[in-house]
């Protein structure tokens, strides 16, 4: 059973509800719209949470999701007809990180890192350390493997229990958002993420006529995303609670 909204988070939602038209919906997919699992390819879409994207995407002017994984996996799994899709953090909307695709691959291949545990995202990697025996010193194992990415010149980021190393581009999910909107022409947004690289989401919308950042948390969450959200949520559930609202 679904937990209500919130009275005070149904009202931030009610500018958003009135003007459909204007408005921008940027969702991440794990532990927002997809529970996490301890296996990434295992993730999947909740089947009520698919029947809102479809009534969404109907209603709004833009309804997106911006993951950190492939656009392709990600489309492959919510299957909503006029969803936009973005994946690798944004960096599928900056033509300089392809680029950066073959050297991530091979640093992918050569890390000291369980191969079942490395996921290669096409212009992203990610190390994985969720359920792992020893989460200290597989930690200290991934800090070494960040510092190596720095010296070659990549873009290490530390997430939910894993390590993600991206192209310096300096791309992201916050400049993702931003060419969205400017190419939609929208002034209000809600932003709903649930973990380090949503904060550059809910930073591109600070300067909307009107915006609302949802963090869907849990105890492994960033603070920092706490600290920046207008609504917090405990739970995939409750956020599709919140989505009924929209």
């Amino acid at each position: 059973m679904l937990r209500p909204v919130p009275a005070i988070a149904a009202a931030l939602l009610e500018p958003l509800v009135a003007a459909p038209e204007r408005t921008g919906i940027f969702l991440d997919f794990d532990g927002v719209l997809a529970p996490i699992v301890s296996r990434p390819e295992d993730a999947a879409v909740p089947a009520e949470a698919r029947a809102e994207l479809e009534r969404l995407v109907a209603r709004y002017a833009l309804v997106s999701i911006v993951s950190g994984r492939t656009g392709d996996d990600v489309g492959g799994r919510v299957e909503v007809e006029g969803l936009t899709v973005i994946g690798s953090h944004g960096l599928e909307l900056d033509p300089a990180a392809e680029h950066w695709r073959r050297q991530i691959r091979e640093f992918a291949a050569d890390a000291p890192w369980p191969p079942e545990r490395t996921e290669l995202k096409g212009l992203s990697v990610a190390f994985h350390f969720r359920d792992v025996e020893d989460e200290a010193a597989a930690l200290r194992e991934l800090e070494l493997l960040a510092l190596r990415a720095t010296d070659e010149g990549l873009a290490p980021r530390f997430g939910r229990k894993v390590l993600e190393v991206l192209p310096p581009t300096g791309s992201n999910k916050g400049t993702a958002v931003r060419l969205l909107l400017e190419q939609a022409g929208l002034t209000r947004a809600l932003v709903a993420g649930d973990d380090t690289t949503d904060i550059d989401a809910f930073r591109a919308v600070d300067d909307l006529e009107y915006a609302v950042r949802v963090a869907v948390v849990a105890d492994e969450s960033p603070a920092v995303l706490r600290d920046e959200a207008d609504i917090v949520l405990e739970s995939t559930g409750e956020f599709l609670a919140l989505l009924r609202r929209l």
